[in-house]
């Protein structure tokens, strides 16, 4: 009798076990046929019982839901998982690791299931990123990695793959992880100088100017050729404050190109922030001539000469002789009438720039033109809501 009774027992163990069993394999064929609802009804039921929760082909077929559920086209299985590409990605490694004699490895290698799992990656981390969502496009890029690197990936190593990550990591601004993963696209020669100055921008991100100056002065080894490291280091030392060293490889690239109008304004601008006007006015003029169409020259060349004046006149106010002091009040008056044509057309270039349009209120009042400095005056008061 008590044979009997266990007999009995280890039947309706078995039987118990095979009943989970059998709702994976019918998981797995609801997979297969799209019926995903039904999958994730009976996968959740076998994570329950305590026969099946820690078998491995029960988390082998929760990845495929997971991964089938990211690939499909209805919003209601996308809503499965938070996460549906990590929570695949999990569950396979899961079952792998309850599976001591590989036959999941196998399945996984077989089937090329990691490396269609690589690719969902690669394309979530990409419409994260078009999202702006950068730390899910970081975590989804470093997953894709991570699997390409491994035994299970079945095909050619996208390289792309590090540059996207370096990418996400530096808009997310976790600039260490983007330098290593820029430094490895350097290593690989990939997209050539690229790299390295997405490196030099992530230094600049994490406030180490001396790493970035470094690595942009180390380049012209590597790329000879390469015009455009001398403009790097020109807006480097001038957004550092730099001026001599911006204006020493200003002068370079002019060599270079001596048509880029550019070249001749980050110039003339320097010299205007150090108030040597006439050093300024020299650099903005010869900008203009290339190219008479960029407000901000034309501008720039107007504050030239309306500074130049402003300090004429103070120089004026101290002279104590009649008529030293009416020449002297003459002669930056002339040099307040050479700014009036640049503002005229800075106004014409941006016409709702109210900075011109203050700059143009004063000169027509100092050159006595009364019709156009009433007029400017009603549009600037317009522009200001007065």
């Amino acid at each position: 009798m008590k044979k009997f009774i266990l007999l009995l027992a280890v039947l309706s163990i078995t039987i118990g076990a095979m009943s989970q069993k059998g709702k994976v394999t019918s998981a797995l064929s609801y997979i297969d046929q799209g019926q995903l609802d039904k999958a994730k009804e009976a996968i959740d039921q076998a994570l329950l019982d305590e026969k099946s929760s820690n078998w491995a082909n029960t988390f082998y077929a929760k990845g495929r839901l997971a991964q089938s559920s990211w690939e499909s086209d209805n919003p209601k299985f996308k809503e499965f998982y938070q996460d549906p590409l990590a929570e695949a990605y999990t569950a396979y490694q899961k079952a792998m690791e309850l599976d001591p004699k590989g036959q999941i490895k196998k399945k996984l290698l077989t089937t090329m299931t990691y490396s269609q799992l690589a690719s969902d990656l690669y394309n979530q981390g990409s419409m994260q990123f078009e999202a702006k969502d950068f730390k899910g496009s970081l975590k989804s890029f470093q997953t894709q990695i991570e699997i390409s690197e491994g035994d299970l990936y079945v095909g050619a190593i996208d390289t792309g793959m590090y540059y996207n990550a370096g990418l996400a990591a530096s808009n997310s601004q976790n600039y260490d992880v983007a330098i290593q993963y820029f430094q490895r696209c350097a290593d690989m020669k990939y997209m050539g100088i690229t790299p390295y100055y997405q490196i030099y921008e992530a230094n600049l991100g994490k406030g180490d100017t001396a790493k970035a100056e470094a690595t942009l002065v180390e380049l012209p080894k590597l790329f000879p050729d390469d015009k455009t490291i001398t403009l790097q280091l020109i807006d480097l030392y001038i957004k550092s404050g730099k001026n001599a060293e911006a204006q020493k490889y200003i002068e370079v690239a002019k060599k270079d190109d001596p048509s880029n109008y550019t070249l001749y304004f980050a110039a003339g601008i320097i010299y205007l922030n150090e108030e040597n006007y006439d050093a300024a006015i020299v650099e903005l003029q010869k900008s203009i001539d290339l190219n008479g169409e960029v407000f901000d020259t034309q501008y720039g060349i107007g504050a030239a000469y309306i500074n130049k004046a402003a300090e004429m006149f103070k120089a004026a106010n101290e002279i104590m002789d009649v008529k030293k002091y009416s020449d002297a009040v003459d002669k930056a008056n002339a040099i307040y009438a050479k700014a009036l044509p640049y503002m005229e057309k800075a106004h014409q270039l941006n016409s709702t720039d109210v900075y011109t349009m203050r700059s143009l209120q004063e000169l027509y009042y100092r050159m006595k033109q009364t019709d156009k400095y009433n007029a400017i005056k009603a549009k600037l008061e317009a522009a200001e809501g007065k």
